[in-house]
């Protein structure tokens, strides 16, 4: 009987951790051959959020107005710390990990922000999160999506390749009671695989 319940706790823990990863645009991703640096930009203009998808301005109001009622003050306080997130840990978990991985593999290409000179940029479009949960007995990941759009530096509006990324997990081992390092945890998976992708596809 146990060794039924560890195979059935493993088989939902492989489908809780599953993302997929698609090149939906521009079969041919041979124009990151050779180069050095890529630009990368993140945009939230279409993120939607939760199962009901949500808008973000509609999230932060509901979550802020909940928060208070609960505690005074404490949902401007989240409004504060979901805001400085973006810039404080989610861009930069996922820009790391992307790094890491090709670093690991002796890649000799950066990926950063700011980089106006690089001739592609990376634009990581966030469609979609779902914060999850931590209630120490149970918890439930975050889970990311983006599209992942290539595009010449010089001309934005030039898609060469476009891969989606479906619900990347974001958990920790232990607790993590924080929304916001959770969500971060998806953006360093995205990250992660998206480096693998083009290790497999195109920097071989």
């Amino acid at each position: 009987m146990k060794k039924i319940l560890v195979a059935v706790a493993l088989f939902v823990t492989t489908l809780t951790m599953a993302q997929d990863m698609d090149l939906v645009k521009g079969g041919d991703l041979s124009f990151l051959k050779g180069v050095k640096e890529v630009n990368v930009e993140f945009d939230y203009s279409k993120l939607t959020l939760m199962k009901e998808k949500k808008s973000e301005a509609t999230y932060i109001q509901e979550r802020a107005e909940d928060l208070n009622k609960k505690s005074r003050g404490n949902g401007d306080n989240w409004k504060k710390k979901w805001e400085g997130a973006k810039d404080g840990i989610w861009q930069p978990k996922f820009i790391e990990l992307v790094n890491v991985v090709m670093n690991k593999d002796d890649k000799d290409i950066m990926f950063q922000e700011g980089l106006a000179s690089a001739k592609y940029t990376l634009i990581a479009e966030v469609a979609w999160i779902f914060p999850g949960w931590d209630a120490s007995v149970m918890k439930q990941p975050a889970k990311v999506s983006m599209n992942l759009k290539f595009v010449e530096t010089a001309n934005k509006s030039k898609v060469l390749a476009e891969i989606t990324s479906e619900e990347a997990p974001g958990d920790q081992w232990g607790s993590q009671f924080s929304n916001e390092s959770r969500i971060g945890e998806g953006f360093a998976k995205t990250g992660k695989s998206l480096a693998k992708f083009l290790l497999k596809k195109v920097l071989k």
